[in-house]
């Protein structure tokens, strides 16, 4: 399939909303789009990470001189497009067109619709319209989001190393871990809202690991809670989700939301605990 890239000058990015200021929690955030009729499940079996191809693959221009390295952040919204999983990258002004990262993708059976390039302030902003090559439509499986989420981030260390230090992400698959180590109790932080007549927004911010996507969308699942959109951003050493969350098709009561902030907390401040610990 024919992949649409952005040529020439580097257009202004649209949609990039400038952080907000203040600590509310929804500092920073995009606001969401209503989210679309598909629901995340989990469906698919272990899925296998796929690693960079070559060197000499590696996008142009995406080496710096600047001795800063810039907070890599890798975005997948669920929510912009009703059709397609939105996935945006940012390094600073490192990355070029990730052809290695497209090609990755496609080998965890999906589409690449639609790429391009814009820049604001904050940097180069990669962004890709992604579908399962096997309906066409949007990923709706929280194994596929993680598996692309690890892929992106594996192939961006694979040609950005200097990155690995400042992802949680480089213990797993960088040349370097972290030099700060987070403190999982300061970094979690779990809010709700009422978000309409049908729906809660769950807001979560947490050390960064392999796999907390799927677990997140488990522990809201095993409370039979149903989780119909959201974003999930790797920012550095921390994850940050917002879930549109429903109790059948009504919003969480204030009992069912204390439920579910106690259930999180609890399993993101002791993410070794066994499940029969539960």
């Amino acid at each position: 399939m024919a992949v649409a890239v952005a040529a020439g000058t580097l257009r202004t990015c649209s949609g990039v909303f400038p952080a907000a200021s203040g600590n509310h929690p929804l500092a920073g955030w995009r606001p969401l789009a209503p989210a679309a009729p598909a629901k995340l499940r989990l469906l698919s079996p272990a899925l296998r990470v796929p690693r960079a191809a070559s060197p000499a693959a590696v996008e142009n221009g995406s080496s710096s001189n600047s001795n800063t390295v810039p907070t890599p952040k890798v975005i997948i919204d669920q929510d912009s497009d009703p059709d397609a999983t939105i996935v945006e990258v940012t390094l600073g002004d490192r990355l070029g067109d990730l052809l290695d990262t497209m090609s990755a993708l496609r080998n965890l059976g999906l589409n690449v619709v639609k790429a391009s390039v814009c820049l604001d302030s904050s940097g180069k902003h990669n962004k890709f319209s992604i579908t399962k090559s096997s309906t066409g439509r949007k990923i709706d499986d929280p194994e596929l989001l993680e598996a692309v989420r690890l892929t992106i981030i594996n192939n961006m260390l694979e040609y950005h190393p200097e990155a690995s230090s400042q992802l949680a992400m480089g213990a797993t698959f960088g040349l370097e871990p972290p030099t700060e180590v987070v403190d999982v109790d300061i970094a979690t932080h779990i809010e709700i809202y009422d978000d309409g007549p049908e729906r809660s927004l769950l807001v979560v911010e947490s050390a960064d690991r392999p796999g907390l996507l799927v677990d997140l969308v488990k522990i809201i699942a095993d409370i039979n809670i149903t989780v119909q959109s959201g974003e999930f951003d790797t920012e550095g050493l921390l994850a940050k989700a917002k879930f549109h969350v429903s109790y059948r098709g009504r919003p969480l009561i204030k009992a069912l939301q204390q439920v579910l902030a106690n259930s999180l907390r609890y399993f993101l401040r002791r993410p070794t605990t066994e499940d029969a610990s539960f």
